[in-house]
């Protein structure tokens, strides 16, 4: 049954067909291949894992999103960041690294800041005379920080595959997070020290920067009020989500005032429109692991590695190409949602705690997000950039380096992980 679920599924993505509906398509083959399976049953296992109360988070976490990321916030973080780091080496890439951070503790989602992010920096790198295709690079790289520092969208799909605490994940990214951005920080000055990269000459005006620094201030605090929040019991991760919305709200509204109703329907229906698609596919790969699980995979895999490998380092080698090796076809909430009921007892099986195990998948699978051949911030912040693909890579260098050197310390550095 699983070589049949793997047969149509891979058959699915090479024919372009949407993920989630090849997840469906090699649920229901499996069903009909094997007279155990009711398939109402199939259903009802599709059905149920949808019917969680932590997953409300994610609409209301994309519509603050949607909120705070359009209007006069963009604009506002953008020049503050040029204004500060603009002049040093490598500076006007690091804004897109510093950019990405902040607006990470605001959406949670990757492509989301690949997108806003890009179209308000690349016209400024254009218009500096910065080489676009390390712009693209920087970009990429950095828009998925999103998916690690709190709050995560993939973190909370992978809570609920898991049964960890969402809290005790987002707790645990912050550091990873950081990591992230310091590496790529210092990658770009390096290679704007090194290549004599364009930088920023316009002396900002005092005036200008106070009030942006004032506009920008609301995104700033927001992912600190979400931690604290969350890490002293004050409200549980659903009802941070939708104290974080009604601020977006409220921010938008009183202190931004760009807030029309157009403007609010649009962030509704953006958030809506990624929530249905989420759910879908957590709906296809509910299917897919209760079969696998019926199928015991998940224990033949333990097995199959317990008596195989005997060092534990090769165990954690093994899956992380593994899900390096996934995340550069799959897309991201699929790939976590697949490979949590198999990974899950094998990381078990050598010690290693389920929050570190979450950090851990959720970087490797970041880096799929900027590789070839189906790399999501890849593609659009090279099209933003106006640059063929095969730039943006050969600019990725340095990028790769500091991701691998922060994955290895998530998955052989315990202290990594903040508890």
């Amino acid at each position: 049954m699983s070589a049949l679920i793997l047969l149509v599924f891979i058959t699915g993505a090479v024919a372009a067909i949407p993920i989630a509906h090849a997840l469906l398509a090699a649920a229901l083959a499996a069903a009909a291949s094997s007279d155990r399976i009711p398939l109402d049953l199939l259903v009802q296992q599709m059905v149920a894992q949808v019917q969680s109360f932590p997953l409300i988070a994610i609409p209301f976490f994309m519509l603050t999103g949607a909120l705070m990321m359009g209007g006069r916030l963009g604009n506002a973080l953008i020049g503050v960041l040029s204004a500060t780091v603009g002049r040093w080496h490598g500076g006007p890439a690091q804004v897109n690294v510093l950019s990405s951070t902040l607006f990470g503790g605001v959406s949670g989602s990757a492509v989301a800041d690949a997108s806003a992010i890009g179209s308000l920096v690349m016209p400024w790198h254009r218009k500096l005379g910065y080489p676009m295709p390390f712009s693209a690079a920087s970009l990429a790289s950095a828009a998925t920080i999103d998916i690690i520092i709190p709050p995560s969208i993939p973190l909370i799909l992978y809570a609920l595959s898991s049964n960890t605490s969402i809290a005790a994940l987002f707790y645990a990214g912050i550091l990873p997070g950081l990591l992230l951005c310091g590496g790529f920080m210092i990658a770009c000055w390096w290679v704007g020290k090194t290549k004599n990269l364009p930088r920023e000459t316009a002396i900002a005006e005092k005036a200008q920067m106070r009030r942006n620094l004032l506009l920008a201030s609301p995104a700033v605090l927001l992912p600190v009020l979400i931690v604290v929040f969350l890490r002293f019991g004050i409200a549980t991760p659903t009802e941070v989500a939708v104290l974080s919305a009604l601020y977006a709200g409220g921010v938008s509204a009183l202190l931004y005032r760009d807030l029309t109703f157009k403007r609010l329907n649009a962030a509704i229906v953006e958030a809506g429109v990624a929530t249905g698609v989420v759910l879908l596919v957590i709906m296809a790969s509910a299917a897919i692991g209760w079969l696998l699980t019926f199928d015991q995979l998940p224990q033949g895999v333990v097995t199959w590695v317990t008596e195989n490998v005997s060092s534990d380092w090769i165990v954690i080698l093994l899956m992380n190409l593994m899900m390096l090796f996934v995340g550069m076809f799959i897309d991201l909430p699929a790939a976590v949602l697949l490979l949590t009921p198999v990974f899950l007892p094998l990381a078990q099986s050598v010690g290693m705690d389920p929050v570190q195990l979450g950090i851990m998948m959720v970087v490797n699978l970041a880096i799929g997000l900027y590789t070839p051949p189906v790399g999501t911030t890849l593609f659009i912040t090279s099209s933003l950039a106006r640059v063929k693909v095969g730039q943006t890579v050969r600019a990725m260098g340095p990028f790769y380096l500091v991701a691998f050197g922060v994955l290895i310390l998530v998955s052989y550095v315990p202290a990594v992980i903040l508890k």
